[in-house]
């Protein structure tokens, strides 16, 4: 049992306890990789405005280690540096080193040159993996311990791995004790927590004493089932003596109080402090819909967006941070369970509204509005006024002695907000009533009006010798912990065009290149992160089958730029008669931060590049003669010969096996197309199983394999797949290969160069690509760009101690067909930080194929605060 006396981070049943208190706490996520050093500070103040008393923060692997063995802890991969300043801001963390971390970042913070090591196992109790982590947290917990809390330091607490529930970890027990070791070894004696991203506690934590579970909860902000889904998590780990730490969910504080009151001690929205990933580290492949580019504004609308503003949900997490503080350890140590009294709701609300038993006494009542509109409802026998979108939490017989006041809070419809020997505080949007006892007197009640923005509503309520002096304050003017009213800054000013430019006469690559007979991946080249160049000679060659490329791939035959396309590892053919040059360009947006396997690209710890290219000597239709067995579908013997997926039957679902032997020489490659598949089937080749997505409804078989395949789907009337071929392949040899790295792209972009001026619009030729210096007004600005079919990339270039420095701000792509879904945030905003700007925005155009003329139209630069 944790010493409560005892000045450090511990964790009980009513959650993280710090320096003795008991308090439940609000987290807000905010990520020093996503800003730039100087921003650090600011944020960190207006973060603690909120009345948030714990940020947490991820520490990204392969932001530190940049290269192999290249480690990198200064400037603005100062870690350390940045949990000093949360410490001297008055913020505890909760530190989450990983390994993986998701994050929407490039490969979840995984180094991308793991996936060249065919033994090694991700994610996995695998010593190869785990040697290459140990070298990670030899170099990460030791900065975590300097820091701990107790010792002059802000973590109170570390997470091991992320939401590993998700992924197929065989060993989890083996495996998250291995890191708990690696962690302890370095001196960590905060907490261990280990986070479920669906709920499953064993599947996040493995079982492994000394590691508590937490858990993610992302429901649909208008579900009225949050309540019961999250008290039967409550339930769960306090039957094992343990708190429930919600370690992300929404940022919607209507949604955050109805957590609260059903349990939660710790709850940590993510992203309330928004932020900007700057260079090559967005990912590809989020939440569920295959593919996708992860856009540099990373922003998912909490109450600090990315370039710093202030929303209006700042004013909600004010009123709720002083609705926790002032309870403090009753509603800690509260217990929770379904509500009681709630009737007459007159809009949609929760299925089973939650209520807290307070310790010492009380109760508080959590009633949702999930509608857009006011409604009203009975709570024991008083109407209460309900906000749209809101939960009113409302505290019932709570005993005032604590507080240095006589007597009993009866009934209060507003929040809580503060209570002291000069009277008590709250915060509403509506009219609401309070009521007081005292004594053997009945209770006293009150209807109070709603108060205005900087108008508080003030009376004093007396029963007996009895009184209390309240004071109802609009959400905006209740104070951060420093006594400051909320600051709600929006948009800083309007954005101005920006159409002069110079073109400069500077090489967009350096054209130095090596030879290889096969094209390499990315990672093999070099390219973590960047571009890969590739052009070889097609000699008689009709048609192409490229297999594995990702992510951004622009084509050329001949010098004719093709569209660009953009699918993640699946298999393509391309027809080239007549053409004898082959080029393409292989930009890496990002590494899967998820596993979805439904694409080769998308799976954790796939490569980029172009993958494999072969000539297609022959195709052979092999659709029909394959022999049928039903299983449980008939009892026939001899099996029907049918067409793949020809089979009928009425047992709709029932899996059906499809057999052939198929016409290979034993000495080429071979590729089978199964055609338009509309469910995942199971491929046996050779005996050897594996499951093909409709997605990219390809088999590639080795030489000497294929002979013998077999096709398992579900039988669905009329999903035969249509065409299946049968494609011999020969591998295309004889490559160049230009390496162009990140590094070596801001080399380019730092470069000195003479130009011409010119105004935009600025039109292209599909497939060429132009430096631009395009002047910017001063300040921090959020850039945007208009035009089509071509994609931009900026680069800030300016003076820091001395030193030139370049930095990617990001990339944007204009109306392309052929460009894919972004998510996450604006995909056409970039953010150049005041700090950052020269009074000159660096672009690398790029024209793009398959549409109109690509022309850059116009820019336009706002003000960003800082």
């Amino acid at each position: 049992m944790t010493d409560l006396s005892a000045p450090a981070a511990g964790l009980g049943p009513s959650g993280l306890v710090l320096d003795g208190r008991e308090e439940a706490l609000l987290c807000a996520s905010l990520f020093y990789f996503r800003l730039p050093r100087e921003t650090w500070e600011s944020r960190l103040a207006q973060v603690r405005a909120t009345g948030y008393r714990m940020i947490d923060v991820y520490l990204p692997w392969n932001f530190h280690e940049t290269a192999p063995g290249v480690w990198d802890f200064e400037g603005r991969r100062d870690v350390g540096a940045f949990l000093d300043l949360a410490h001297e801001a008055g913020l505890a963390v909760i530190a989450r080193p990983g390994p993986y971390i998701c994050s929407e970042w490039d490969g979840g913070a995984l180094p991308a040159w793991l996936g060249l090591d065919p033994d090694l196992r991700l994610r996995q109790a695998e010593p190869r993996f785990l040697e290459q982590v140990r070298g990670w947290f030899d170099r990460a917990m030791p900065l975590l311990a300097e820091r701990q809390w107790g010792r002059g330091g802000s973590v109170v607490a570390v997470q091991l791995e992320n939401e590993l529930d998700f992924f197929d970890t065989a060993d989890r027990h083996a495996y998250i004790s291995a890191l708990r070791d690696m962690a302890t070894a370095h001196g960590i004696e905060v907490p261990l927590v280990a986070c479920a991203g669906q709920g499953d506690l064993v599947g996040a934590n493995g079982g492994v004493e000394g590691v508590a579970p937490a858990f993610n909860f992302y429901p649909d902000d208008r579900s009225p089932f949050v309540e019961a889904e999250v008290r039967r998590y409550a339930d769960l780990v306090a039957s094992r003596g343990l708190p429930l730490l919600v370690t992300e969910t929404n940022r919607s504080h209507a949604t955050l109080r109805r957590l609260l009151v059903s349990g939660a001690v710790l709850i940590a929205p993510y992203l309330q402090a928004s932020g900007f990933d700057f260079g090559y580290t967005p990912s590809v492949g989020n939440w569920g819909d295959p593919g996708g580019l992860m856009t540099h504004d990373y922003d998912f609308g909490g109450y600090l967006s990315p370039v710093g503003e202030a929303r209006a949900e700042t004013a909600e997490a004010r009123v709720l941070a002083a609705f926790a503080r002032t309870l403090g350890p009753a509603l800690a140590k509260a217990r929770t369970t379904e509500a009681e009294g709630v009737q007459d709701v007159s809009v949609t609300t929760s299925s089973s509204p939650s209520r807290l038993l307070l310790d010492g006494g009380g109760t508080v009542t959590g009633v949702p509005n999930l509608a857009e509109e006011p409604g009203t409802a009975l709570v024991n026998g008083v109407e209460v006024a309900l906000a749209p979108r809101s939960t009113a939490l409302i505290v019932q017989d709570l005993p005032l002695a604590g507080f240095g006041l006589p007597g009993t809070l009866v009934f209060a419809a507003a929040d809580l907000v503060g209570a002291d020997a000069d009277g008590l505080r709250f915060a509403s949007r509506t009219p609401g009533t309070v009521a007081f006892a005292h004594g053997d007197e009945a209770p006293v009640s009150v209807e109070l009006p709603a108060p205005a923005p900087g108008a508080p509503v003030r009376h004093r309520v007396e029963s007996g010798p009895a009184a209390w002096h309240v004071v109802v304050l609009h959400p905006e003017d209740v104070p951060g912990p420093d006594g400051a009213r909320a600051e709600i800054t929006g948009p800083a000013g309007e954005p101005e065009p920006l159409t002069a430019a110079v073109r400069l006469a500077a090489a967009t690559r350096s054209g130095e290149t090596e030879a290889h007979a096969l094209p390499p991946a990315s990672e093999a080249a070099g390219v973590h992160r960047g571009r890969t160049h590739y052009a070889t000679v097609l000699d008689g060659v009709a048609e192409l089958l490229v297999a594995g490329a990702a992510d951004i791939v622009d084509l050329a035959l001949d010098g004719e730029a093709l569209p660009t396309r953009v699918g993640y590892g699946a298999t393509f053919t391309l027809p080239t008669a007549g053409r004898t040059a082959f080029a393409a360009t292989v930009e890496t947006w990002g590494h899967a931060n998820f596993d979805d396997t439904r694409l080769p690209g998308l799976a954790l710890g796939s490569l980029r590049g172009l993958g494999r290219v072969w000539s297609v000597e022959s195709r052979e239709d092999v659709h029909a003669l394959w022999t049928v067995d039903g299983g449980e579908q008939w009892a026939g013997d001899p099996a029907p010969v049918r067409s793949l997926g020809g089979w009928s039957s009425t047992r709709i679902g029932r899996p059906a096996t499809y057999r052939r032997t198929l016409p290979v020489d034993g000495v080429a490659h071979y590729a089978l197309h199964l055609g338009e598949l509309t469910v995942p089937v199971e491929v046996a080749v050779d005996g050897e199983a594996r499951t093909v997505s409709p997605l990219d409804p390809w088999v590639h078989l080795a030489p000497g394999r294929g002979r013998d395949i077999a096709v398992t789907a579900p039988h669905w009337p009329g999903s035969g797949s249509g065409p299946v071929e049968l494609l011999r392949l020969e591998a295309v040899r004889g490559w160049r290969v230009e390496a162009q790295p990140d590094t070596a792209i801001l080399a380019l972009a730092a470069q000195e160069a003479a130009g011409t001026d010119v105004e935009l619009p600025l039109w292209l030729a599909p497939g060429e690509e132009v430096w631009l210096d395009v002047p910017v007004p001063p300040g921090g600005r959020s850039l945007r760009f208009e035009g089509e079919q071509v994609r931009v990339s900026a680069f800030a270039r300016y003076s820091s101690e001395g030193e030139t420095r370049c930095e990617l701000l990001g990339r944007v792509w204009l109306d392309d067909a052929h460009r894919p879904r972004f998510t996450g945030g604006d995909p056409g905003r970039l953010w150049i930080p005041a700090g950052w700007n020269s009074g000159t925005v660096r672009l690398l155009v790029r024209g793009t194929a398959g549409g109109a003329q690509p022309r850059l139209a116009r820019a336009t630069a706002a003000p960003a605060p800082e």
